[in-house]
């Protein structure tokens, strides 16, 4: 057998046993996303680094909370070293995240918070700050006037709905002659934002501006601006994708909100891996948010940091 082949084969078997004790859950929202496939492999980075391995396991929908319930309590019932989760709903989770803690298994929750304290660690961006960021750079795009809609994600994600307050709360502060004419819920799913999106366009031609809070409220945003040739409407995304970096070079999105996907997987992972190890690891972690304008795009700091090497990982995790 070609030597390289049989490595390979080798360290994919590795990759896939299960060692008791040494596997840590980590439970996204979804897995569809770039964004989520980022988070694995900062997790599966941490886990390597530590001599423990990975078990990644997703709802198929990014607002099914009683399946992600479902496999966290498998993970607990099976007595995993820990968990790594993104919380779907911020009170949904909250019991079966304590049953785990009750059961001695470290939960470190990432991107998105949850009402309770029995937890190990946050790791998450500073999602109202992203929000405040987009509303000043709406705000400055038009001069702090004209009309502009908000594409959200699901009434209680913590995480978007920080967004959202941060957004409308700096609007109000600093540009009141910006009206907000709606919010709108996509439910992570790219045809309801470029319906709700067609929908606000109609409702006002003179919309001026967009906000969408996350990935797949982006993609169909934008979707519906292209569909209507609506260029006028300066829009702020929310996350980033190959796609959505291309439409920002297009000129349909003015600027994107980015997060740190690979240091929440790698972060929260790692702190699973300190406890065991007997250390405290941090309450709390911002991972970082910084806004990109299309003039930035090609700086090679911006590259990096839009697209890390991920694949490293993935491949044998």
């Amino acid at each position: 057998m070609n030597r390289r082949l049989f490595l390979g084969m080798a360290a994919a078997l590795a990759g896939c046993r299960s060692e008791p004790g040494r596997t840590i859950g980590v439970v996204p929202k979804g897995a569809n996303h770039i964004f989520w496939q980022t988070v694995r492999a900062g997790a599966i980075k941490a886990a390597r680094e530590n001599n423990y391995q990975v078990e990644w396991k997703a709802p198929a929908l990014e607002i099914d909370s009683a399946r992600q319930i479902e496999i966290v309590e498998s993970m607990v019932n099976r007595r995993v070293a820990g968990i790594v989760l993104a919380p779907v709903d911020k009170r949904a989770l909250v019991s079966v995240v304590e049953r785990a803690h009750d059961v001695k298994i470290p939960v470190a929750i990432f991107d998105s918070a949850i009402d309770t304290e029995k937890r190990i660690s946050y790791v998450a961006t500073n999602n109202e700050e992203g929000g405040r960021m987009a509303a000043r750079r709406i705000g400055e795009l038009l001069g702090g006037k004209g009309k502009v809609a908000l594409i959200g994600f699901m009434a209680g994600s913590a995480a978007t709905m920080e967004r959202e307050s941060g957004f409308q709360d700096e609007l109000k502060l600093k540009f009141p002659q910006i009206q907000m004419v709606g919010l709108y819920f996509s439910m992570a799913d790219r045809a309801k934002a470029l319906a709700a999106t067609e929908n606000v366009l109609a409702a006002h031609p003179d919309l001026a501006g967009l906000f969408a809070d996350n990935e797949s409220s982006s993609a169909g945003a934008v979707q519906a601006l292209k569909s209507r040739r609506a260029q006028q409407v300066r829009m702020v995304a929310f996350d980033a994708s190959e796609q959505l970096v291309q439409d920002c070079r297009d000129g349909w999105i003015d600027s994107l909100i980015v997060q740190n996907p690979f240091k929440m997987g790698y972060e929260s992972t790692r702190a699973v891996t300190m406890h065991h190890a007997g250390q405290t690891p941090p309450a709390h972690i911002d991972s970082g948010v910084r806004l990109i304008t299309r003039a930035q795009l090609e700086a090679p700091d911006v590259k990096a940091y839009l697209f890390p090497d991920i694949q490293t990982y993935l491949k044998g995790g």
